[in-house]
């Protein structure tokens, strides 16, 4: 059934489900696709996030949109929490995150599943005939380059790397950003409204840090250190790189580099 769901989700619409030979972070198209940042706010405890959590692993393996490259980063809220299932990787701060949103987008409440394209649009699985047009409008609007580089795992448990970014003078000022996330994650739910089923998640965030300021027509250049919890597989992570506009505005560029490719 929901295998069913998701090819319908994709082909209504209007989204290939033929997967891209590249995948985001490896040779060849990262340099010439226009980056699109899509943020998952989900949780565990949610009974509708799992569709949610499924359709966004589909888009990053399947990479259905053309010129695009499509950066998914799942963010765990802790407000489920207290209805009978703990999400192992549920955060405040990205609820916190998920609130200056909802303020910036003139929302009254939070919910799950919500999916935010670039922080300046709303996707949802009911509406899948504006899925593609969405997608499509963000990955033709004007991105400034960001790159990762020298990306490295080191002991005891810490990945490091440089971020850099060429501004230019048509945007705001904003600030660069570095996030850590698992590449990917199976959890067994015993409780809640998800009791007995397994979840399957993709680029689930586990640091988010802000590198710093990025002023209009600024080249930025910064190394980074960013710790990874003990038991963590270092070969298992995703490093992103996104600009942001102040105030949870616009993401004006981004980049993505998987630790089990190796050293930049």
């Amino acid at each position: 059934m929901r295998a069913a769901f998701l090819i319908l989700a994709l082909s209504a619409a209007g989204l290939s489900l033929e997967s891209d030979a590249d995948v985001p972070g490896s040779a060849g198209l990262k340099d010439s696709r226009s980056p699109v940042l899509i943020e998952l706010f989900t949780a565990e405890g949610c009974s509708s996030c799992p569709p949610a959590d499924a359709f966004v692993k589909q888009l990053d393996a399947l990479q259905p949109i053309a010129g695009a490259q499509l950066i998914v980063l799942g963010e765990h809220v802790d407000y489920w929490d207290n209805q009978g299932w703990r999400d192992p990787y549920s955060s405040a701060a990205l609820t916190d995150r998920q609130r200056g949103y909802a303020h910036a987008l003139g929302r009254r409440e939070t919910y799950t599943p919500q999916l935010i394209v670039d922080a300046v649009s709303e996707m949802r699985l009911s509406e899948r005939q504006k899925i593609s047009q969405i997608l499509e409008a963000a990955a033709t609007s004007p991105k400034i380059p960001v790159a990762i580089d020298s990306l490295r795992t080191e002991a005891p448990g810490r990945v490091s790397g440089i971020i850099s970014v060429d501004a230019d003078a048509q945007h705001r000022k904003g600030a660069v950003y570095v996030g850590i996330a698992l590449d990917h994650f199976e959890s067994k739910v015993l409780r809640g409204e998800n009791r007995g089923q397994t979840l399957t998640h993709v680029a689930v965030l586990l640091d988010l840090d802000k590198l710093g300021p990025l002023a209009p027509g600024e080249k930025f250049s910064r190394e980074f250190q960013v710790p990874v919890k003990a038991g963590v597989d270092p070969g298992n992570l995703r490093v992103i790189a996104f600009v942001q506009e102040s105030d949870y505005g616009k993401v004006v560029g981004a980049a993505l580099k998987r630790t089990a490719s190796g050293p930049g």
